[in-house]
């Protein structure tokens, strides 16, 4: 059986949302402002990312085994 990561089902789901919008959001900020804001986007994607990742190397891990003595 497979550890639970930190995130319930549900807020995987809005970490998941929450990464496409910042990821499509980015190109299109940054063809229609001439500034660097769009660059927030892409820290905010990355940020979301790195936390989808992190939960899915916690689920993927096995749970220790118990071995009575």
């Amino acid at each position: 059986m497979r550890s639970p990561g930190f995130l319930s089902e549900r807020q995987r789901r809005f970490a998941w949302l929450g990464f496409l919008l910042a990821a499509f959001q980015a190109p299109l900020a940054a063809k229609l402002i001439d500034d660097a804001s769009w660059f927030f986007a892409v820290v905010v994607a990355a940020l979301v990312a790195t936390v989808i990742i992190a939960d899915d190397a916690q689920r993927r891990r096995p749970e220790p085994a118990n071995y009575p003595e």
